[in-house]
């Protein structure tokens, strides 16, 4: 199996390490960080052998399981496929079932469900018939009979550079059947959207609301594909073997035969088999696909204590279920129901095994090969990060695929790669943005959003409660803490508060010479003295006086990364400003509005941050009072844009739309599942990586908006005395 460049490095390190020390009679349960509350809960009130270990995210469980971190742990099988590109190997050795069926092999069997008169003599009759879905881009009514019906030749997937993968699929589906309900969001992007549910509008036809194609439709889901089939003028329906055995009043797990009679006769309609036969609905199913159980896999070093692992789970998940325990549904069931049962496949099998039995990899693979999105990187641990980002999405079928470029020039290389056409997106801050646009002939794409405030911020400047600054003018002769050198908040508005307030000559060039005047203290401004941001050499070292490399590099602070615009610099970015402060190195912090929430009262576990309060800080007002740090929109330099998505203006609208899709896509999944991908926030002790820690997802735009057009005039006027 050729798995993507991403998934191949994803755990390739995990062959490195052997399995960490433990006792034999306790087995080491890796959760995501959402639920590690809850598995200390089981753990307390159970005094199970079970110990809990918290990871960000589903992802780092899986490098703590092939490094010997951890033992064991909870995993869908787009979990299982992200295994198979390990060095090392895994187990799958526990399944977790429903109680409603806990002997159906699968979780569930992906079927077609035709008119038994309906005449067909192999499945390439399909074509032209009018066809039921569950909704686009899912398992059952979209991903598996494109799949297999690719594979058996009926379904023409055409590769064509002018549209996206999804519209290839799209069109593809058109052609193939005359009518069809598919409902759903076709795109991430709105505009996006209506533009294919206009050119391809048969797909929507048979819904209820075809005008709407979306949610709710009575003909959508598995029982509305059924109903889309029965009552709608459909002639073939994609759903799963549960839904047609309810539908038809056949008992769920029992005999073959009616006992709950409904007013649809299942003598009526048939199943249709990839091999383009019948079978009747009384009777057994022929699946095109399935969909495995979700389940438990391990390092395959516990192989020897499989058995005693599968005994500690079962009876941990018994006295769960008897207790009607609410950690049971996030720590060991994964099917987020309570109602299960946990059940081991025999024998253990690997993961791809355990997969191919399902006919499931293909699925998780389908459209492998397209378009990539490429993200330009900074640094090695957004590298990390975008490897990771990459496998993750892919697995949880998010197409186009992410690929990652490194540039370490600092952020002007990655913009240079983008407008050389190495690279495609990188997000950047408002003053980058700007010199995106007017130096390399980038455009913005898409915002980022941050919660309540959507596609803006606030820049404030941060100190200690304990301090005796009351204004801007206590500052002079003060040390500084700036997120770097030419960025929004960190930047450009303090030192624009500054020139407003009087407090640096107006019209002396550079500014940054004045700040170090003003600041005498010493200032840390990550990137004042490389050559991109200081091509005459007139910034003052003063600028980097109180930077200190990279704290956390392994053997030892590493003082070569002094002062550069990357996360090796420590005090580097909005918490790395903040780490400044905190730390003592500095009297004020230049930050948004959400870094010191982001930063205390335990939201950031790294060492530095770990018992920090938000009380302890306050905000200076520009009318010379202070503020606490929640009352940012009464006590701020300035409401700036938020972070920008920018890439090549010579792009197409299908390029374009393409991006906008995959970004919202991952921003939109990862922010309502971050035990699966945690997507905004610390990654391995680094902050700011890809996108704002602070960011809550992405929406398309066209232009720069209004507080955007706002802010680059002042950064002209910023730039009058150069």
């Amino acid at each position: 199996m050729q798995l993507p460049a991403a998934l191949t490095l994803l755990l390739a390190a995990a062959a490195l390490a052997g399995p960490a020390a433990r006792t034999h009679h306790d087995f080491n349960l890796c959760v995501p960080e959402p639920y590690f509350a809850a598995c200390q809960t089981m753990q307390q009130q159970e005094g199970s052998r079970l110990k809990c270990v918290k990871a960000r995210d589903r992802v780092d469980c899986l490098e703590k399981v092939g490094h010997g971190q951890a033992d064991i742990m909870a995993a869908d099988p787009e979990d299982m496929y992200l295994a198979t590109s390990a060095d090392v190997p895994f187990t799958v050795f526990k399944e977790v079932r429903t109680t409603l069926e806990p002997a159906e092999e699968f979780r569930y069997e992906a079927v077609a469900v035709v008119h038994k008169n309906l005449q067909i003599e192999s499945v390439q009759g399909i074509r032209g018939l009018k066809s039921c879905h569950t909704g686009v881009g899912r398992n059952v009514g979209y991903k598996i009979p494109i799949t297999k019906l690719t594979k058996l030749g009926v379904l023409q997937l055409q590769n064509d550079t002018l549209l996206t993968a999804r519209e290839i699929e799209l069109r593809a589906l058109s052609q193939l059947f005359s009518q069809a309900c598919l409902v759903g969001d076709w795109s991430s992007d709105a505009a996006a959207d209506r533009r294919l549910k206009n050119t391809y509008s048969n797909l929507c036809a048979l819904c209820e609301h075809p005008d709407v194609c979306n949610y709710p439709d009575k003909f959508s889901g598995y029982d509305g594909a059924l109903r889309c089939l029965s009552d709608g003028g459909g002639q073939i329906a994609w759903t799963k073997v549960i839904y047609v055995k309810q539908h038809f009043g056949i008992p769920v797990g029992g005999a073959l035969e009616v006992t709950n009679a409904t007013r649809y006769n299942p003598d009526d309609y048939a199943y249709l088999c990839p091999d383009g036969s019948k079978r009747p609905i009384l009777g057994p199913a022929c699946r095109w696909a399935a969909r495995p159980w979700q389940g438990f896999i391990a390092n395959g070093d516990i192989t020897s204590e499989v058995d005693d692992a599968r005994r500690v789970l079962d009876q941990a998940s018994q006295r769960g279920a008897a207790a009607d325990a609410e950690w049971l549904k996030s720590v060991l069931t994964v099917i987020k129901d309570k109602t299960v049962l946990v059940s081991a496949p025999q024998p253990a099998v690997s993961p791809l095994q355990y997969l191919d039995k399902a006919n499931y990899t293909d699925v998780i693979e389908r459209g492998r090969g397209g378009a990539v999105v490429r993200v330009c990187v900074r640094s090695q641990a957004e590298l990390a990060k975008c490897r990771s980002l990459a496998a993750a999405a892919f697995s949880r079928d998010v197409r186009p695929e992410f690929g990652c470029e490194l540039r370490e020039g600092g952020p002007h290389a990655c913009l240079a790669a983008i407008r050389d056409g190495h690279a495609d997106i990188i997000a950047v801050d408002g003053g980058e943005a700007h010199v995106a646009r007017t130096e390399y002939n980038l455009r913005p794409v898409l915002t980022e959003l941050y919660g309540e405030h959507q596609g803006l911020y606030y820049a404030v400047a941060v100190v200690k409660k304990s301090s005796s600054i009351r204004t801007l003018t206590d500052l002079r002769g003060k040390k500084s803490c700036h997120t770097g050198y030419g960025r929004t908040a960190g930047w450009n508005v303090p030192v624009y508060a500054l020139l407003r307030a009087g407090l640096l000559p107006s019209g002396t060039c550079p500014y940054a010479k004045a700040v170090g005047e003003f600041f005498s203290g010493g200032s840390c401004v990550p990137g004042a003295l490389s050559a991109e941001n200081n091509p005459a050499g007139l910034n003052p070292q003063r600028l980097c006086d109180l930077c200190a490399g990279d704290l956390d590099a392994a053997g030892g602070a590493n003082p070569a990364t002094k002062c550069s615009s990357t996360p090796h610099e420590a005090f580097y970015g909005y918490a790395g400003a903040f780490r400044c402060l905190a730390s003592g190195a500095g009297d004020v912090a230049f930050v948004k509005h959400a870094t010191v929430p982001d930063n205390t009262d335990g939201k950031n576990s790294a060492a530095w941050a770990r018992n920090l309060q938000s009380s302890d800080y306050e905000l200076l007002c520009p009318d010379g009072s202070r503020k606490p740090v929640d009352q940012y929109e009464s006590c701020n330099l300035a409401q700036v844009p938020a972070h920008l998505v920018v890439t090549s203006s010579s792009k197409s609208q299908i390029e374009l739309e393409a991006i906008r899709h995959a970004v919202i896509a991952v921003g939109k999944l990862y922010t309502e599942r971050p035990d699966l991908f945690r997507l905004f926030g610390p990654y391995k002790g680094k902050n700011d990586l890809l996108f704002k820690d602070s960011a809550t997802g992405f929406r398309a735009i066209d232009e720069p908006s209004p507080v955007q057009r706002q802010y680059e005039e002042m950064l002209e006027q910023l730039r009058t005395c150069h």
